[in-house]
C-alpha cells in the first residue's frame, strides 16, 4: 500500500499525458465535417472540455501531494514538467485550430515555457533547483483560466462565431477577449524574464 501511495503523483502525471491525447482526438473529430449531428458535435465538445479540465486538476493535485508527503521521484522530476507542456501545447493548439486563441499568442506562450524549461534543465545539472515564483504561479492560474474560458466558448458554438461576432454592451467579445489574452502574454513573458534574471549566474558563469 506505501509503495501505491508514494506512486500516485506519478500514476496522475501520466494519466494527464494519456488525456490530452484523448482530448486532441476528441477535439479533432468534433465539428460539422466529421459529424453532420450537432447534438453529437455538442456532446462531443463538452466531455473534451471536461477531459482537459480533470486533466489540469491532476496537475495541481499530483504537485500538491508530492509536496504534502513528500511523494517525490526522479521520474516525476522529470515527467511532471513533461506532462505540463504536452497539457499547455496541446490543449493551445487545438485553440489556435478553432480561431479562438491566435497562433502568436500560442507561439508567445510555448516559447516562454520551453525557455524556462530548458532553465531548469541547466539548473538541474548543476544542483539547482527551480521553484515556481508567485509570478509563475500567478501565469499558470491565468493560463488554466484562459484555456478554461476558450473550453466554453469552443463548446457553445466551436469559438469562431461566439467570440468573434457576439458584442457585450456595444463592444465585440472577440476585442475583450483578445485584451485579456494579452495581459496573460505580458504576465507570462514576464513571469519568465524573473527567473532568467534571478539566475543568470547559471548561463552567464564560464567556469
Amino acid at each position: 500500500m506505501t509503495f501505491r501511495r508514494k506512486n500516485l503523483p506519478n500514476i496522475l502525471t501520466v494519466s494527464r499525458i494519456f488525456a490530452v491525447l484523448i482530448f486532441v482526438i476528441i477535439a479533432s473529430v468534433a465539428h460539422i465535417e466529421v459529424i453532420s449531428d450537432e447534438s453529437w458535435i455538442f456532446g462531443l465538445r463538452v466531455c473534451a472540455v471536461i477531459l482537459a479540465l480533470l486533466a489540469g486538476l491532476t496537475d495541481l493535485l499530483d504537485g500538491y501531494l508530492a509536496r504534502r508527503y513528500h511523494w517525490v521521484s526522479d521520474f516525476g522530476a522529470l515527467m511532471d514538467p513533461l506532462a505540463d507542456k504536452i497539457f499547455v501545447t496541446g490543449t493551445m493548439l487545438m485553440a489556435v485550430e478553432y480561431r479562438i486563441i491566435p497562433a502568436w499568442i500560442a507561439i508567445a506562450v510555448l516559447f516562454r515555457e520551453f525557455m524556462v524549461t530548458g532553465l531548469r534543465t541547466l539548473a538541474a545539472k548543476k544542483q539547482v533547483v527551480i521553484s515556481a515564483d508567485r509570478w509563475g504561479k500567478l501565469k499558470t492560474a491565468l493560463q488554466m483560466t484562459m484555456l478554461g474560458l476558450a473550453g466554453i466558448a469552443w463548446a457553445i458554438d466551436g469559438g469562431a462565431t461566439y467570440l468573434h461576432c457576439e458584442s457585450w454592451f456595444g463592444i465585440r467579445l472577440w476585442y475583450v477577449w483578445l485584451a485579456f489574452m494579452i495581459g496573460i502574454v505580458l504576465i507570462t513573458l514576464f513571469s519568465g524574464l524573473g527567473y532568467f534574471i534571478r539566475y543568470r549566474k547559471l548561463f552567464l558563469d564560464q567556469e
